[in-house]
């Protein structure tokens, strides 16, 4: 555990803070993700996926999970279950983040259009449902839908073509 949490504490703390924007608050949520992680290490596969893709996961909802309870919305009342995870499978950003270097994704993310971009980072960083991004900016849901899929269409496009080279 403590040569995981070397190698990835930078990281996770990285991706904590970018979505909480708190120094204290991004390392209360590392600390806990990698005690979920650290007590349920028995129900861990290696065959269904990189270690590091699920600590980042859980890391991801906890700090989405943190922003929520800020911001007084409700959280999940329930544990991290690495089942329930691998069952939800991630979301098309998750799919993203884990597969490629954060240089490549940044590149991806700042090579779209403003309109597809910002939907994104709302989700993705800010913890936002399609429908409070929607009234966020003011948007139809259909047209927010559709500008994240299309994002994330021409993300796993740009992605697939630098994987490729």
């Amino acid at each position: 555990m403590e040569a995981l949490y070397d190698r990835l504490s930078r990281q996770a703390f990285g991706l904590a803070y970018r979505i909480l924007g708190d120094g204290a608050a991004a390392e209360d949520v590392v600390q806990e993700a990698f005690m979920t992680v650290w007590r349920q290490s028995e129900r861990i596969d290696a065959a269904r996926g990189k270690l590091t893709s699920l600590v980042m996961t859980v890391v991801h909802h906890r700090a989405i999970d943190a922003l929520r309870a800020q911001r007084g919305q409700l959280t999940r009342q329930s544990s991290l279950d690495f089942d329930a995870l691998e069952k939800e499978g991630p979301d098309p950003s998750e799919r993203i983040m884990a597969s490629f270097d954060r240089d490549s994704v940044r590149e991806a993310l700042a090579n779209l259009p403003p309109d597809q971009k910002q939907p994104i980072e709302m989700a993705y960083f800010e913890g936002l449902t399609h429908m409070e991004i929607a009234e966020a900016l003011e948007q139809p849901l259909g047209t927010i839908k559709s500008r994240l899929r299309l994002g994330l269409d021409k993300m796993r496009t740009a992605l697939g073509a630098k994987r490729s080279l």
